[in-house]
């Protein structure tokens, strides 16, 4: 690598840090007690770390795969949602939003470095594969998830339909990754679950995806359901992770007439408060909704608003935390920043990507059997959570 090389990389990597650190903080860049901003120690630390790693690594260092990298981290340091794209992954990113993509049914965040499994589509090859919330994709098609932002996680994992993807899943209390290949499908979203008990007194809803079809029908299945003589209701977001926030809030509606739903803020971005509007409520019917570790985003909008106003009972298991609003910022060698600059906030203020949502009646979910001797199979686990979700509304009055 030629010292000219060195120096134009090293001074790119300078440029691109100053961006991401103090391109937002507009003209005023010292604080009003004359102390200079916090950036600025950090980018003489980073410019000496730079230094030695060209002067002094073991060998001569690759400084665009060093610059890149660092990159990567510094994004990934804010939330899971902030990513760096090279120009290459950028332009793969635009190319597969435009012309769509098949899945495989995985619905992936990052924790603790590594692609980790929020929820599983039903009926999708993943959940053939009894690939559950919390495994972790180690590496997609041989390259480690560490290495990766989430954007491109997601685009490897999808792709055109039939086609395979080879990836390493860690599960809990397995020693060593499975190996596994999957066809990529482009399958719809399963129906709404609906299901009567105690006598059709209660409804019970499933809704899988929050989407904006989806919402509507539980919207038809809420005003008829006294005349289908049901009296209480069980909504079920476990393992809720796809759709839209703002279908969160217009869900939360239909069981407030009034108070607030959620706030979405930012440093910059302008808060905005979704207050309940008498005209989208529906039913002040007794109510349980039921979550899990898989529920995210608007699933987790819609438990929030209910628990902090007391509408009624959350069951089930601490949500996953996921809840903010992304800003891709272009950047003059045709990288990109993903920059999340908004997050939603519960009625009582808490971040929901921070803090998730924790319930007020928790039942950890229910484990499988061992097998069973002689080799027979396995016995159906009960589902506890939603025993106990049925179990308080036999109890609340109609």
């Amino acid at each position: 690598m030629s010292r000219t090389f060195r120096r134009a990389v090293f001074g790119l990597s300078i440029l691109l840090v100053a961006l991401v650190f103090i391109g937002g903080l507009g003209p005023s860049r010292v604080r009003a007690d004359s102390q200079p901003d916090g950036a600025y120690p950090e980018m003489e630390v980073y410019s000496e770390v730079l230094k030695k790693v060209q002067t002094d690594y073991v060998s001569d260092p690759n400084m665009t795969k060093v610059t890149v990298g660092a990159l990567h981290g510094l994004l990934e340091s804010l939330d899971p949602d902030s990513s760096y794209l090279t120009p290459d992954e950028y332009k793969a990113y635009k190319q597969q939003s435009n012309e769509g993509s098949a899945q495989i049914g995985l619905n992936i965040s990052k924790r603790y470095g590594y692609a980790t499994v929020v929820s599983v589509e039903p009926g999708s090859p993943a959940e053939k594969q009894q690939i559950e919330d919390g495994d972790i994709v180690e590496a997609i098609d041989g390259h480690s998830t560490r290495e990766m932002s989430l954007v491109m996680i997601r685009l490897l994992l999808e792709g055109k339909p039939g086609t395979n993807v080879s990836f390493s899943l860690v599960r809990p209390r397995k020693a060593e990754p499975d190996k596994i290949t999957l066809t990529r499908t482009a399958s719809p979203a399963p129906p709404l679950g609906e299901t009567q008990y105690e006598s059709s007194n209660i409804l019970y809803l499933r809704p899988s995806v929050l989407t904006k079809e989806r919402v509507q029908e539980i919207a038809n299945r809420l005003k008829a359901m006294q005349k289908n003589g049901n009296k209480k209701i069980c909504l079920d977001l476990r393992d809720v992770a796809e759709g839209d926030e703002a279908q969160g809030v217009r869900l939360a509606n239909f069981f407030l007439q009034s108070g607030t739903i959620a706030t979405l803020s930012g440093q910059k971005y302008p808060t905005e408060t979704f207050n309940a509007e008498p005209s989208k409520f529906i039913t002040g019917a007794p109510l349980v909704v039921l979550v899990n570790h898989g529920t995210s985003g608007p699933g987790e909008i819609v438990a929030a608003a209910v628990l902090d106003n007391k509408r009624g009972d959350v069951v089930g298991d601490r949500t996953f935390g996921e809840g903010s609003v992304q800003k891709t910022m272009d950047l003059p060698d045709g990288a990109a920043l993903i920059l999340s600059v908004a997050k939603y906030s519960s009625p009582s203020g808490k971040k929901i990507q921070d803090e998730a949502v924790t319930p007020n009646v928790v039942v950890a979910a229910s484990q499988d059997n061992d097998d069973q001797a002689g080799g027979a199979p396995k016995a159906p686990k009960p589902d506890d959570q939603l025993i106990k979700a049925l179990d308080i509304l036999k109890q609340k009055s109609a």
